[in-house]
């Protein structure tokens, strides 16, 4: 087992030769964001000074705090919010907003409750123009729900299903498109324990069946650890990357019983190390 802290800011190739499977997709460098308050008429700095490159077909996790950016990464990665200072590029380009290519699966579900489980799958193609046809959108939406497995379940509107279930209907949304990237914002935190390890489980195996690009927050470690290939630690407000984290066990991981391995107790040891001041502070209030 090989546990590995990585200088973020090494991770730029500098233009070098790389292997396709590790093509850079998301570059930040030294990345500032921040929002205007305007009942308070002050600026908020939520992130400042990230540099850090993720590659294509990667799962980093974004370990921190509440409060610490997390979420406006993500939201940068998208193009939502634009960089204050520093630079946000997808596939070499300038993030200037939302794009195709890139994709959310979110905390609440965020499905239209008029909608039937198609109706709100089929909604980015309403939005979108991808050059599809009626049937080949139809056959999409077929073979997502299948791959969520809620065939079966097209007609059923969201108060008809259980949290997990709503949740696949958001990640099927999120991945009809058949987006390069996935971004997710805590998407599995409003459900129960056990439906939330089956997810994860699931989203384990939806991934290694679409290879995308996948931006995961999360407020936990076994969660990081068990989903990602690397984990990105992040301070409190405003966000830094404190260490990025190589995650070296076995795939799939539910499959492989990953918490019994020794080196998973040390890894998540090493993490919390990591994380432990940051939550405590957060606990009491401290800014």
């Amino acid at each position: 087992m090989r546990l590995a802290v990585s200088d973020a800011a090494d991770q730029i190739t500098g233009g070098r030769a790389v292997p396709e499977e590790k093509k850079p997709v998301i570059v930040a460098k030294n990345l500032t964001v921040g929002y205007k308050l305007h009942r308070e008429r002050k600026l908020l700095t939520a992130l400042r000074d990230i540099t850090i490159t993720i590659n294509k077909g990667e799962f980093v996790c974004l370990l921190g705090p509440s409060g610490c950016g997390k979420s406006t990464f993500i939201n940068a990665i998208s193009g939502i919010v634009l960089p204050w200072e520093g630079s946000m590029e997808v596939d070499g380009k300038p993030v200037t907003g939302p794009g195709p290519d890139r994709a959310m699966v979110f905390q609440d579900y965020a499905l239209m409750p008029w909608r039937t489980v198609e109706s709100n799958i089929r909604m980015p193609f309403e939005f979108q123009n991808l050059g599809l046809s009626k049937a080949e959108i139809d056959e999409r939406i077929a073979h997502y729900l299948d791959l969520v497995d809620l065939t079966g379940f097209e007609k059923s509107y969201p108060y008809e299903l259980s949290g997990g279930m709503r949740q696949r209907v958001g990640i099927a949304r999120a991945l009809v498109t058949e987006p390069k990237i996935l971004l997710a914002d805590e998407p599995f935190a409003a459900i129960d324990a056990m439906t939330r390890e089956s997810m994860q489980s699931e989203l384990e195996q939806f991934v290694s069946k679409t290879k995308q690009t996948v931006v995961f927050i999360t407020h936990s470690i076994d969660e990081a650890i068990i989903l990602g290939d690397r984990i990105a630690v992040i301070s409190r407000r405003p966000g830094r990357i404190k260490e990025v984290i190589d995650i070296d066990l076995p795939r799939l991981r539910f499959d492989s019983d990953v918490k019994s391995l020794p080196e998973y107790s040390e890894m998540r040891e090493r993490i919390w190390d990591l994380v432990k001041d940051e939550a405590r502070s957060g606990a009491h209030g401290e800014e």
